[in-house]
């Protein structure tokens, strides 16, 4: 039987798809809206086509009790939420034009005291950029609708968990908006949300994410300082972190995924001469992997030169942060692409056990790869990295911690 559904999600990727699935588990009906009809179809089998803890199950339920459906296109509802993703144009500038769309969809079915909330990342002002659109075209609703921005702040691989538990900020145009959209939440988030305005909210997604780059910019930057001052950056770090008042964060081979890589340049682009320290974070994190790329292409060198023949070569993980199958913004991904580009006949084992296939990377087995090849490169921390017995005679660049050592 048909229901007609409370929400319409529009955007059923890494976030959209589990908020509709903890919408849905509520018992209230969920309309998900995705312009890839395989995504749309493998919902309505009750599948999933990401990876993510509990969220099969989530689905599964809320698809067979009828109260999550997928479909290309939008249906009325009192509720409309934003999770598209935001792209970059070039020179790094953010790209709004998938959150206009989704809003422009919806325009010819919004009616009086309809909310409508943004959960994708943002640059500052969006909201009420969208406001105006909606305003524009549809001026007979204008202060008659509940416009407000809420970004979302999960951490993927537990984000069933933290959507539920973790404090939300909500930012509504006025303060009506603001009050209904937190009335909405409540019905499924146990932790606090906390009411500001739609540009607070924006920046204070932007900001948490910044904050975070800015301080593993400083950890990689003290990596790049130790190699060259022939010193163990983990001990250095742990030791350090023994003071009462420091929490040094620890280094990698740069920064990855949708959110951190990614969130500073919303900053950034618009505040170019103010946000000094954010954007040079940002420079030493995308160093960080070009740093990484240039060490492999140093010990292969080095291991011909020694041995008289070519190395083969581990390039071991390529997701964005360890024990999850999520790829974007990848700096593992990005130096594997580069040291390949450098190829010259060696032959090279590229590892990431949370996928099985990859369209450009032939995978291989994580012990295979580690006991034939010459130089074995951790890229990712993954856990099944740590419990590798790796032969002394074997070249290991630890680029991210997997022994510290």
């Amino acid at each position: 039987m048909s229901k007609t559904p409370s929400v319409v999600m529009i955007g059923l990727g890494y976030i959209g798809l589990p908020t509709a699935a903890l919408i849905a588990q509520n018992k209230t009906y969920v309309h998900g809206v995705d312009i890839n009809p395989d995504v749309v179809e493998t919902i309505n089998q009750g599948k999933i086509h990401i990876v993510e803890p509990e969220l099969d199950i989530a689905v599964a339920n809320a698809v067979k009790e009828g109260y999550l459906k997928a479909a290309t296109t939008p249906v009325e509802a009192n509720t409309y939420l934003i999770v598209v993703p935001t792209p970059f144009k070039a020179k790094n500038e953010p790209d709004i034009s998938f959150v206009e769309s989704a809003t422009r969809a919806i325009l010819p079915l919004l009616k009086v005291d309809d909310l409508y909330i943004i959960e994708s990342t943002s640059p500052i002002g969006t909201t009420e950029k969208m406001m105006k659109i909606i305003y524009t075209e549809r001026p007979e609703l204008k202060g008659k609708l509940n416009i407000a921005y809420c970004p979302e702040r999960v951490l993927p691989g537990n984000v069933m968990y933290e959507l539920v538990h973790n404090d939300r900020v909500i930012g509504g145009v006025d303060e009506k908006s603001t009050e209904k959209a937190i009335a909405f939440y409540k019905q499924f988030i146990k932790g606090d949300l906390h009411q500001t305005n739609a540009r607070t909210a924006e920046m204070c997604k932007l900001v948490e994410n910044s904050s975070r780059d800015v301080q593993i910019a400083f950890a990689n930057e003290l990596s790049l300082i130790c190699d060259k001052a022939d010193i163990n950056v983990w001990e250095l770090i742990e030791l350090a972190n023994k003071h009462p008042r420091v929490n040094i964060l620890q280094p990698g081979c740069g920064v990855g995924g949708h959110c951190i890589a990614v969130d500073p340049y919303f900053i950034v682009s618009d505040y170019p001469m103010e946000s000094k320290i954010i954007g040079t974070a940002r420079e030493i994190n995308n160093y960080k992997s070009f740093w990484c790329a240039e060490k492999v292409q140093t010990a292969k060198l080095e291991f011909q030169i020694k041995h008289g023949r070519k190395p083969s070569i581990a390039l071991m993980g390529l997701a964005f942060k360890p024990n999850i199958d999520d790829l974007r913004e990848s700096p593992a991904k990005y130096i594997a692409q580069k040291v390949l580009q450098g190829a010259n006949d060696e032959e090279y084992y590229i590892v990431e056990p949370n996928i099985t296939e990859h369209k450009v990377f032939k995978l291989t087995d994580y012990n295979e790869a580690a006991n034939k090849a010459d130089i074995i490169v951790f890229l990712v921390s993954h856990n099944e990295f740590k419990s590798l017995n790796i032969s002394s005679n074997k070249v290991v660049l630890d680029f991210c911690g997997v022994f510290k050592k």
